[in-house]
């Protein structure tokens, strides 16, 4: 993901921020529904080439690769969809891949977000609604990623169109124009709009843009998209960060928890998410699987 890279992050400040006043009350309102939390790690991507040998087994041909993939994560950031409705066969093909517990989570087509206002979309928003709701009770959070030119002043056209996306497709919205974070009232109004229609926030943490982290839940379902930097130590002290806030979550009473782990190329993406999972486990008292690596023979170490 390119969005709010840096090639020099020794200035990045990667503090996460506290949460937004209206997060923790807003959890809280959930609180007394108790059940157990549904917490999802997983990757942008199911191909990899260095993955091979590694995470899956050797020998293994690339059209296997969604398979094995659901063997060591519960979810995937599922970008293709950003470039294309999937027909019928392949969504039966990738529902059929994984287990049971596992959940596709696909970003909003481009010609949807990207492409005009998005009320002139509405056709082809069904359509997309449609095929991903083929994925049954393994379809996710859906994302709505909007471009960095989406400002406040469009936020009527956002909120007609979260009104048009049925019920049985949970949202969540990720927004990159800066006056979304410094225009006080146009996030009190974009907040409130999205808490009215059950629509859930994005968090972005990324090292150029420290902004997008505006730590405000508008519904017990938490996104987060984490960039790290090639596991530079502040990958991994980032994660602790991530952790304690998640437990105060948690605690307070989300539901549902979606996580997805980047990392340049992705190669190193399964190691720093291991890294969460067992940090998860042991600080909130869960039980998600870490992926396991493939040991490989090594000719003459038999004895």
């Amino acid at each position: 993901m390119d969005f709010g890279k840096l090639s020099d992050i020794s200035r990045a400040d990667f503090a996460l921020p506290t949460d937004h006043p209206d997060t923790l009350p807003l959890l809280n309102r959930y609180s007394k529904r108790y059940k157990k939390p549904r917490v999802y790690i997983g990757l942008p991507v199911w191909v990899n080439k260095a993955w091979v040998g590694e995470y899956y087994p050797v020998g293994m041909k690339e059209k296997e690769s969604l398979l094995w993939y659901g063997k060591q994560f519960n979810t995937i950031e599922l970008n293709s969809t950003h470039y294309h409705i999937p027909g019928p066969d392949t969504i039966e093909r990738w529902r059929n891949s994984v287990p049971q517990g596992f959940t596709f989570c696909p970003k909003f087509p481009q010609l949807i977000s990207h492409e005009g206002p998005l009320v002139s979309s509405l056709d082809l928003t069904a359509t997309f609604c449609e095929a991903i709701a083929g994925l049954e009770d393994k379809l996710g959070c859906s994302f709505l990623q909007l471009p960095p030119y989406f400002g406040p002043k469009q936020l009527p056209d956002l909120e007609k169109f979260v009104q048009y996306i049925p019920e049985s497709v949970p949202l969540a919205v990720e927004l990159r124009h800066p006056d979304w974070f410094v225009d006080n009232v146009a996030s009190l109004e974009l907040f409130e709009v999205l808490e009215k229609f059950k629509v859930s926030t994005v968090l972005t943490d990324v090292a150029g843009r420290r902004d997008v982290l505006h730590m405000r839940l508008t519904t017990p379902t938490a996104m987060v998209r984490f960039v790290g930097n090639g596991l530079h130590p502040t990958d991994y002290t980032r994660i602790d960060d991530w952790v304690t806030r998640i437990k105060v979550w948690l605690d307070a009473g989300l539901q549902e928890l979606y996580f997805f782990v980047h990392e340049p190329d992705n190669t190193t993406s399964p190691e720093l998410a291991t890294y969460l999972i067992e940090k998860l486990n042991k600080v909130c008292g869960l039980d998600v699987k870490p992926p396991k690596k493939f040991v490989q023979a090594v000719q003459g170490e038999l004895f």
